[in-house]
């Protein structure tokens, strides 16, 4: 059998480029024990990912040239040559990029798509979902009545982590987006108590208008611009979830720091990063809250498609210029 793959052509310097990549044609090997074939109905394309694309030093082994990405993807099992994991099953694994695909099935998790669609299993309550509630919960140790600032708040990560504060108690909720509809959709089916377009105006002040007593946790998806005005409105014992700093992946040089972090003495607050992989003991409980969460409705989500495996590059990029609200996804 051939499968199609989206493979790395050379590293992108700033903004990709669709010459960066290519779609091509390979022959898959023949399966071995413990191994099951899945055709791909529905591909994640995320942030992280332009990060992988460089072969700068980082948390995660770099794509190698000329070979397909890997990314989260679900589903069906077509072959199975392993126990547990049967014809028909849908599976959640990391090799996306493609439209069929070999997987080992250590590497799979077996998902109920009649409890919900397979590409929620790759937004709400795949790795962005848990995102958002390792780092409300675990890093910046949310507590009902705080004021949270959540930026990216129209992204799949962003989107989640506002309406998870809500629900954990949280007395105010404001967001970021960067289009008049993306906050329009903040406020309203998501239900954040404001929220502003980063393009109006200096973040800072827009910030101070939209929580003039100040902020207990920031949830960071941006960095720059959003990260310095977060520090500045920081109360006192203040917290700093940095999840992403989508505004420098494309930079050429280092982008300049907050100017302001003299204030986290004065606040005495805190600023920690940190990566969903080092939280997956908190899976199970997230799942099943958020299970909950979903049936109540207290916690909605949108997601954008692009179809077409020859599309997923456009799609990838599209994700780059905010071209999405909530998680943005391919069906190959």
């Amino acid at each position: 059998m051939r499968a199609r793959e989206v493979v790395l052509r050379s590293r992108p310097v700033g903004w990709p480029v669709p010459g960066d990549f290519e779609l091509v044609e390979r022959e898959l090997p023949p399966l071995h024990d413990g191994q099951v074939l899945v055709r791909n109905e529905v591909l994640s394309v995320d942030p992280y990912m332009r990060g992988r694309m460089s072969d700068a030093k980082s948390y995660a082994a770099p794509y190698a040239l000329d070979e397909a990405m890997h990314g989260g993807a679900v589903g069906v099992v077509e072959e199975s040559h392993a126990d547990g994991v049967d014809v028909g099953d849908h599976v959640l694994h990391a090799l996306g990029w493609r439209d069929v695909a070999v997987v080992d099935h250590r590497s799979v998790r077996v998902v109920d798509t009649s409890a919900a669609s397979a590409s929620a299993y790759l937004g709400v309550l795949g790795m962005p979902g848990l995102t958002a509630y390792a780092g409300l919960t675990r890093i910046a140790a949310l507590a009902p009545g705080d004021v949270v600032f959540v930026s990216g708040a129209a992204g799949a990560v962003g989107g989640t982590a506002g309406q998870i504060a809500r629900a954990l108690g949280a007395a105010r909720v404001v967001g970021s987006a960067g289009s008049a509809e993306k906050v329009a959709y903040v406020t309203g089916e998501l239900g954040f108590d404001a929220a502003f377009n980063y393009h109006d105006g200096k973040v800072s002040r827009q910030l101070r208008e939209a929580a003039p007593e100040g902020v207990d946790v920031y949830f960071d998806n941006v960095g720059g611009e959003h990260l310095e005005a977060a520090i500045g409105s920081l109360r006192r014992d203040g917290r700093i979830a940095i999840c992403g700093a989508i505004s420098a992946y494309n930079a050429t040089e280092p982008a300049p720091g907050p100017k302001n972090l003299s204030r986290l003495v004065q606040t005495r607050g805190r600023i920690q990063g940190f990566l969903v992989s080092d939280h997956q003991d908190l899976a199970e409980e997230y799942w099943g809250r958020a299970g909950g969460w979903l049936a109540d409705g207290s916690l909605r989500f949108r997601e954008t498609f692009v179809d077409g495996l020859g599309h997923a590059v456009d799609a990838f990029l599209g994700l780059l210029h905010g071209e999405n609200i909530g998680k943005m996804l391919v069906r190959p």
